[in-house]
């Protein structure tokens, strides 16, 4: 299946990763595998890379929130099954940079999962309650398996260091 991917970078910092076009694109695609979604042939999904004050203006404007996070996906209201377009997916450099530093994780590894996360997010997954945010984690899981970065939720602490955020 084709998937239409528009890759804008607002931040110099992410060009610390290497073709980060064909990072977005095999994090999709193995969230699309591993999930089993279907969607429309050649449906459009979008990414910024942005910086911490541009995620901080639409997190205030979207959430309420006048603080920077980590990732944010904005999900197109039409249903998975007829849309054109499934939605749009903010991360932001510094914070992303700065977690996986305390993560001891490269920049890419965390980068990936932040890419991942958000696209769930657009394919419906949520972390709301408990039993979500179980199923959510646990199709991160084996989904950056495939793209072989660690489990990102091999111990509490790292739950509390994610700030990912739906809007």
């Amino acid at each position: 299946m084709t998937l239409c991917i528009e890759t804008s970078v607002e931040c110099a910092g992410w060009s610390a990763l290497e073709d980060l076009d064909a990072l977005v694109a095999e994090c999709l695609r193995s969230a699309l595998e591993e999930s089993g979604d279907e969607l429309v042939e050649g449906v459009e999904v979008s990414l910024l890379f942005c910086d911490d004050s541009r995620i901080q203006g639409l997190n205030r404007n979207f959430r309420g929130q006048d603080k920077p996070t980590n990732v944010l996906s904005f999900p197109s209201p039409d249903s998975l099954e007829t849309a054109r377009f499934i939605g749009d997916i903010a991360v932001a450099y510094e914070t992303v940079a700065r977690e996986a530093h305390e993560q001891g994780k490269t920049l890419e590894q965390h980068c990936r999962h932040m890419i991942v996360h958000g696209f769930l997010h657009l394919l419906g997954y949520d972390h709301e309650d408990e039993a979500e945010a179980e199923a959510m984690e646990t199709m991160e899981i084996h989904i950056l398996r495939r793209l072989g970065v660690d489990n990102p939720y091999r111990d509490d602490e790292h739950k509390e260091i994610l700030g990912h955020e739906r809007a």
